[in-house]
């Protein structure tokens, strides 16, 4: 098994799931089969491709351990329809739409950018792609079943970072941990009646027969859905916020609902279809505006309560839950903000946020900075105010500073020897083949020797 590749590479090049922005058509083929499953020249090509971007200095021999990733992600979703694992086509919608919304965020929510960019209209990225998230979901699930039982003791963190060459001990940047409370500036009375307004104007417009979709593209203050014609694409029960979902589950195919006010301002929606927990609906939005004296206030108000509690008047956890914007992730964990990138709230300097790394910048540990603007993930003006936690400075792995990350990292290993010892069991039991092409690839003649000399030749 020397020529295998560390089976920790799993799923490191397969979440890309996108299309390629390729304008040259690939001549397909099949080049391996396990199971009942194929792995196309396309797949290795685009995997290949999108680990490019992200490191142009490959390894030579890439391409046979894109292969060899494949196989595995095969090998498991063959055994996951064998063993009857399901994913619910709610699990798949979500999954895409999360991705969606990842892409929208990245192109500033433009969705003429993201369909300029790869050819396609949002729901023909989502319908390429399905198949594959419907296979990365089977075979995550597959690799958790095989790994559930992988714990580690403390004795097996320690053995396990003794076993590093302390030549070879990682060396950590320095980090922060920070807490935050996000206030969202209140829209005056006046701004807020124009909105409204408007909302009901559009409703009665709708009434006397005006098409939904070209006025989403009009009016709506959605910059996802707006210019979509307000298209929300399917989503399951608690995706939006409660007094939308409320309103939307009601709705029957084609029904326009009244206006309804939700904390994002004011909603119309139409109900296109339903299928059990998954809708799919379009709305317009239209959005109070924030004036300069609302920010000010709100301002204000945040400057008054990060004196209070530098001065001991008043605790951070307190300030939270007065002021605190409760669908903000970090407010159900007293305002510790985790790391996307991690999942843990240990943040490199590297990872902040600018605005959030030049707040923290010269803190000391329990000192809150002072409020600034931002934006929220739905592009409106919010306030911020953060607060030090923690702060390490740049040090090489230690195992009492650092065991959570090393406990972390012995368990990675152990569960990449349960999904080894899997996979090389299953290959014996399995149909398994590979195209001439990758005669040159070790690895790849190692499984097939392991399955059974070339048993698929």
């Amino acid at each position: 098994m020397k020529n295998i590749a560390p089976w920790a590479l799993l799923f490191i090049i397969l979440p890309a799931l996108l299309p390629a922005q390729n304008d040259k058509a690939l001549i397909d083929r099949v080049v391996a089969t396990v199971g009942s499953e194929i792995i196309l020249l396309s797949e290795v090509q685009e995997q290949f491709s999108y680990a490019k971007q992200q490191n142009p200095e490959l390894p030579a021999d890439f391409q046979c351990v894109a292969v060899q990733n494949l196989i595995v992600q095969k090998l498991l979703v063959n055994q996951a329809k064998l063993d009857s694992i399901a994913v619910t086509e709610e699990e798949v919608e979500t999954q895409l739409n999360a991705r969606i919304d990842r892409l929208m965020l990245y192109f500033n929510q433009d969705s003429k950018a993201i369909e300029d960019f790869y050819g396609q209209t949002i729901d023909q990225i989502k319908s390429q792609t399905r198949t594959d998230m419907r296979n990365q979901l089977l075979a995550e699930r597959m690799q958790n079943q095989i790994t559930s039982k992988a714990t580690v003791t403390p004795s097996e963190v320690k053995r396990f970072f003794n076993d590093i060459p302390k030549d070879s001990l990682p060396y950590f940047n320095a980090e922060v941990e920070y807490r935050e409370i996000i206030y969202k500036p209140r829209v005056n009375a006046e701004e807020r009646k124009r909105a409204q307004d408007l909302a009901d104007d559009i409703r009665k417009r709708l009434d006397n027969g005006e098409d939904f979709e070209a006025l989403a593209k009009k009016y709506s203050d959605d910059p996802g859905s707006g210019p979509q014609g307000g298209d929300l694409g399917f989503v399951k029960r608690g995706t939006f916020v409660p007094e939308f979902e409320a309103m939307a589950y009601k709705l029957d195919p084609d029904e326009i609902s009244p206006v309804i006010e939700t904390e994002f301002g004011f909603h119309i929606i139409q109900m296109i279809e339903r299928r059990g927990n998954l809708i799919h609906c379009r709305h317009i939005l239209i959005k109070p505006e924030i004036s300069e004296e609302d920010l000010e206030k709100a301002k204000i108000t945040l400057d008054s309560i990060s004196e209070k509690i530098n001065e001991g008047m008043m605790t951070f956890s307190k300030a939270l839950k007065t002021v605190g914007d409760e669908n903000q992730a970090s407010f159900s964990n007293d305002g510790r903000v985790a790391n996307p990138r991690t999942g843990n709230t240990f943040f490199e300097v590297t990872d902040l946020e600018t605005d959030v790394f030049f707040a923290l910048d010269g803190k000391k540990e329990g000192e809150v900075a002072e409020p600034f603007e931002s934006k929220s993930l739905d592009g409106s003006v919010v306030y911020k105010m953060v607060m030090l936690v923690s702060r390490s400075s740049p040090h090489q792995a230690d195992l009492k500073k650092d065991y959570g990350k090393i406990q972390l990292a012995a368990l990675e290993q152990k569960k990449a020897e349960f999904t080894e010892k899997w996979v090389l069991e299953k290959l014996k039991s399995t149909y398994f083949s590979v195209n001439q092409l990758y005669d040159a690839c070790p690895n790849l003649q190692e499984m097939l020797q392991i399955a059974g000399l070339n048993n698929g030749r």
